[in-house]
């Protein structure tokens, strides 16, 4: 009985997981599937040691299941031939405002960042980060700066064009600026910041399933895209991945990165990290690293992505 209790738990756990059940509050519960796969080896392990035999049989498909779905994230993808220039992108929230601006700002000169997608922005955010020397940093954006959370933003430190504010319909009605960078020696890249609704209700499941459906597809015929945001959503959320599935490609699962979690406690709260900020690129563009980094005040990290584009 006890290795039953513990074996049917994981097991449903990889039933939902695979078969893409994310509805109601197994939206919330799917984020943190990675621990379920940890939970699922001990399950196994427990049957084993006891000699229950079909409790362990049934424990070593769903921990097989499980870790076939999280553990590629730990491991570096091959990337494609992309000898054009490279660029480094950095995206953050910034939790209405309250990140510390002069960290954010000391990341970009540390790292020498080319483009920031930022969320939660407001107008006190902007004006902060620009007496701190953004603006010189990166002297061309298009913003959105709104109080409280729906602001939005993309600064770069090359010209952009075709520039505009996309606003999600559901939930919060967070908004997305967006525009296409023109990358010397590349061709234009089009870069959005991407800010899905949260489902942190049962009432705004779908809402964040109409928002993470709204975002815009891959082009792999077409120009170069990026989606660069808190997508509220992980690599388990079956609408995240059917996006990718458009033509794009998680930075930090191709680095071997997919696992380190962006959200969570960096604000007190005592929730495990999950990885819900995202860095979504065209599968024409090779992703050499990620990194997550802090910003103090907020309670996601940002996260830093060095790409090579394509050449024209």
């Amino acid at each position: 009985m006890l290795c039953w209790l513990v074996v049917v738990p994981a097991t449903a756990w990889a039933a939902v997981r695979l078969a893409g059940l994310d509805r109601g509050p197994l939206v919330q519960a799917l984020a943190f599937t990675p621990y379920a796969a940890g939970f699922s080896v001990l399950a196994l392990a427990l049957a084993l040691a006891l000699r229950r035999w079909w409790p362990a049989a049934v424990a070593a498909l769903a921990a097989v299941a499980l870790l076939g779905a999280v553990a590629p994230r730990a491991l570096a993808a091959p990337q494609p031939v992309a000898a054009g220039p490279t660029v480094r992108l950095l995206t953050a929230n910034l939790l209405a405002g309250v990140g510390d601006a002069r960290t954010l700002v000391d990341l970009v000169r540390r790292h020498e960042v080319d483009v920031l997608t930022v969320q939660e922005f407001t107008p006190d955010a902007q004006a902060a980060l620009d007496r701190l020397g953004l603006d010189r940093l990166l002297p061309h954006r298009q913003l959105n700066p709104q109080i409280g959370t729906p602001g939005s933003g993309v600064y770069s430190r090359w010209p952009i064009t075709d520039a505009g504010i996309r606003h999600n319909l559901g939930g919060w009605g967070f908004s997305q600026a967006y525009g296409t960078v023109a990358v010397p020696g590349a061709p234009p890249v089009r870069v959005e910041s991407a800010h899905p609704s949260a489902p942190y209700a049962l009432d705004q499941v779908d809402a964040w399933r109409e928002d993470l459906t709204a975002q815009p597809p891959a082009t792999p015929d077409g120009g170069l895209q990026i989606l660069a945001g808190d997508f509220n959503a992980t690599l388990d959320h079956s609408p995240l991945r059917a996006l990718l599935r458009t033509g794009y490609v998680d930075a930090a699962d191709a680095a071997g990165e997919g696992l380190t979690g962006t959200w969570g406690p960096y604000d007190g709260d005592l929730i495990p990290p999950v990885t819900i900020d995202h860095v979504l690129v065209d599968r024409r563009i090779a992703v050499r690293s990620v990194r997550v980094l802090a910003l103090p005040g907020s309670d996601h990290r940002p996260v830093l992505a060095t790409l090579s584009l394509p050449t024209p």
